[in-house]
């Protein structure tokens, strides 16, 4: 249960999509990527975080702007880890 913060609600359910991805086998690439990078040297927690950070932008598009999932885009982003070039700033 959450205090009623939205971002706490966000990172919850960007969280809960992942871990479902990785239940469901789908996308492969998303297991590949939590391999990958926990084999590099991340906790699986760090490498969530990360599959986190390629997920939200693209959940951002689905649900604010009304996109459809663009799952070659999500993979493209799930390649780049740990980098993370979309995010502001970096």
């Amino acid at each position: 249960m959450t205090d009623g913060n939205p971002d706490q609600l966000d990172h919850q359910l960007l969280f809960e999509i992942i871990e479902n991805q990785l239940a469901d086998g789908h996308p492969k690439k998303v297991k590949e990527t939590l391999m990958r990078l926990c084999m590099t040297g991340h906790s699986r927690d760090e490498a969530l975080e990360l599959i986190a950070c390629a997920l939200a932008p693209e959940m951002h598009l689905v649900v604010e702007l009304g996109e459809s999932f663009n799952l070659s885009r999500y993979e493209a982003q799930l390649d780049t880890l740990p980098e993370t070039p979309w995010i502001a700033g970096e």
